[in-house]
């Protein structure tokens, strides 16, 4: 059957974080969408994937044969670029590039003003592991020097000597002619079958030697993790769900077959926090704010993303830690802030939170077996503002614990300082910490963020965003319904996607109409394939063409929309003209009429449109509403006696004056003094300052 119609049964998304796995499952038949969440398990995430999937099934009585698709989100390679040791890893260049590693890019890293003061990060593989060979080919593609299969054979011994276990591939111009990294992948494969390989012209055909080496790298260096995180999450399914379609989110914005990613894994890079992403889009255009800055605390970090008129920034060039990779992702910031961010006192004295984290095992001191050091979780506890039992009571927290870690932390600060004003500090520093990125994010780039609202959701989120929104004055505070889960929503909520890109660049006096025509055609097909080999119907395939453009004599592009339609003089100059205009609204001004343009890269985006869960209206209350329970909360310096709403209770079109706390499954909602707080028509808790709506 062909994926991305409509299909009866339960699809189900997976999102697993450092603290917590979390489940969504939407009836295709009915729109029912039930959420839970299971302890995450580091040493194989496949174990609390597969824990989190039998658990949704049980809950909605549901049974294996019931299942229609799975959607999946991960950090496993993010995860082994930040945490695990690079010693595996071989090169394979033309000779003469052996180090394009070492001269990297001129560029210095924004915060080192004088570089004398920077010292290059350690390369992806030393000199000794990079290994040259003969050939050559030019810019064109055509060859100048056949290609020295000796010398692939002897680096292939090599290799397999050392116990090298992945080898990138990057030959000179490969992205115009793959004939010889083709070449070089057979002879390695005839010498040492055991090896994962990564090839430049499959990963990023594109020009710029140094970006397409270090991708190339890093996704040799990742395949083999990823490969076996998708063979346990295999073998833990088990044979009946196993035949079950099984998707994996993309840091471009879609989804992919386990089988397209395991060919390249790079592209999942930023998995788990691009769904965070696209599920916001989805509830900015429901609630009615097509302009937010997305905020999703979990466990371990804060990620943000900027969304303009529904549709989150999509960047071409962007880093997983210190490796430059360029490939389509969602543009994301992390910070290290997260419900298990640890309190500390630095050097100097001062009080710190994060980015260290307590993640899920030990966990925060207030947790069974929790850690010995105090997190923001544990200050938000002893201030009363989340219940004393997380996930519908499946997590008991021990306030006195926390409360005693925290004393012991405040004797090393000068003053006579309670824990409840230690737990203020914490809570204020996690919030500023938040509010600084959120203005990096629109004030760096020209936007006036009180032109924006901030939707919050992830576990620890909703607990504080309403304190951020007031501190960098944005227009309102959303929180859409189960805000723990949202990013396993989001994997439910976006197409399946696919990129494809040539380098081919031409100076505006000499642009090859039928050339550019003829790219684009193979691209498109490229597309369609990719898609088709996924089980996509070919009704449900949309394409975009995109291209990067500069003005001649810069070094760097702006990626435009291409227009419909035939490829023609038309179409040339309208992919002009978008690029003028994108340069001045990126940059501020254009030179249109006074410089030509040269033509770099033609990208093909390919889609496989699924029908998304819908998010139904609420029913209006019947009856009288239940009263509040009530409990001690923090708020100004001291506990006041505050009211505790249900979340499940709570009426399309209420309003509520603050300060008061909306409690429900995975995740606690404190709107503070000074705040309201309105429920819209589809449950979307929607936090303004009192008297107008925040902001302008």
């Amino acid at each position: 059957m062909a994926q991305g119609a409509t299909q009866a049964g339960v699809r189900i998304g997976i999102d697993t974080g450092g603290t917590f796995t979390d489940i969504v499952a939407v009836d295709a038949a009915s729109g029912a969408m039930r959420v839970t969440k299971v302890a995450s398990t580091p040493k194989n995430p496949a174990i609390g994937l597969v824990r989190g999937v039998v658990e949704i099934l049980k809950s909605a009585d549901a049974d294996i044969a019931d299942v229609a698709g799975l959607a999946h989100g991960t950090t496993v390679a993010t995860n082994a670029l930040l945490q695990g040791a690079i010693d595996s890893l071989g090169l394979i260049v033309t000779e003469g590039f052996r180090h394009v590693l070492e001269i990297a890019r001129q560029s210095v890293p924004d915060g080192y003003g004088n570089s004398y003061f920077w010292v290059k990060p350690d390369r992806l593989v030393p000199l000794h592991r990079v290994r040259e060979v003969g050939g050559r080919l030019d810019f064109l593609g055509r060859e100048l020097r056949p290609l020295d299969e000796d010398a692939v054979r002897a680096a292939a011994r090599a290799f397999k000597q050392q116990g090298i276990e992945a080898i990138g591939i990057c030959l000179i111009h490969a992205y115009a002619n793959p004939a010889h990294e083709r070449r070089v992948a057979a002879i390695v494969a005839e010498e040492y079958p055991e090896a994962v390989l990564s090839l430049s012209c499959e990963v990023l055909p594109e020009y710029r030697e140094y970006e397409r080496t270090v991708t190339t790298l890093v996704d040799a260096f990742v395949k083999p993790h990823v490969g076996r995180y998708l063979r346990r999450i295999a073998d833990e399914l088990g044979p009946e769900l196993r035949q079950v379609p099984f998707l994996v989110m993309q840091s471009s914005g879609g989804v992919a077959g386990a089988e397209q990613v395991m060919k390249k894994p790079i592209t999942t890079a930023l998995s788990g926090p691009a769904a965070g992403a696209l599920g916001s889009a989805v509830i900015a255009e429901i609630a009615g704010f097509p302009d937010l800055v997305t905020l999703d605390a979990g466990g371990t970090s804060t990620d943000l993303c900027l969304i303009e008129k529904g549709r989150p920034t999509v960047t071409n060039g962007g880093s997983v830690g210190p490796f430059p990779v360029r490939l389509p992702m969602i543009d994301i910031k992390t910070i290290g802030t997260g419900g298990g961010s640890i309190a500390w006192i630095s050097r100097e004295g001062h009080l710190k939170v994060g980015p260290k984290s307590a993640g899920a095992d030990p966990g925060p001191m207030c947790y069974p077996n929790g850690g010995d050091q105090p997190t923001i979780t544990d200050a938000n506890l002893v201030l009363g503002r989340i219940p004393p039992a997380l996930i519908g009571g499946g997590i008991p927290l021990d306030r006195e614990r926390a409360r005693a870690g925290l004393a012991a932390l405040a004797v090393q600060l000068p003053g006579d300082m309670s824990p409840e004003r230690l737990a203020e500090g914490i809570i204020e520093i996690a919030n500023w910490n938040q509010a600084n990125a959120i203005r990096q994010m629109t004030v760096q780039r020209g936007i006036d963020p009180r032109d924006f609202a901030l939707l919050s959701f992830g576990g620890s989120g909703p607990a504080q965003s309403p304190a951020v929104m007031a501190l960098v004055g944005m227009k309102a505070c959303i929180v859409p319904p189960n805000p723990g889960n949202l990013s396993a929503f989001g994997l439910l909520a976006v197409d399946w996607r696919t990129d494809h890109i040539v380098t081919k660049v031409m100076h505006e006096s000499a642009i090859d109409v039928a050339a550019v025509a003829a790219i684009y055609a193979g691209l498109e097909d490229d597309a369609r394939k990719t898609l088709e080999r996924d089980g996509i119907a070919a009704e449900r395939v949309r394409l975009v063409r995109e291209a990067d453009i500069r003005y001649a004599g810069q070094s760097m592009e702006v990626r435009v929309v291409a227009p419909a339609g035939p490829v023609d003089v038309a179409f040339v100059d309208g992919l002009i003209d978008a690029f003028h205009a994108a340069h001045r609204k990126t940059f501020g001004y254009d030179y249109r009429g006074r410089q030509q343009i040269e033509l770099v890269n033609f990208t093909v985006s390919g889609f496989g449109v699924i029908e998304r869960p819908a998010i139904p209206r609420l029913a209006a209350r019947e009856g009288a509403a239940v009263p509040p329970a009530r409990r001690l909360v923090w708020f100004g310096g001291a506990f006041v006696d505050t009211p505790i709403f249900s979340r499940a209770m709570l009426a399309p079109g209420e309003t509520i004056v603050g300060p008061l706390v909306v409690e429900e499954f995975g995740s606690t909602t404190v709107v503070f003094p000074g705040q309201t707080l309105t429920v819209d028509p589809h449950g979307i808790l929607i936090i303004r300052a009192e008297g107008g709506e925040g902001g302008r």
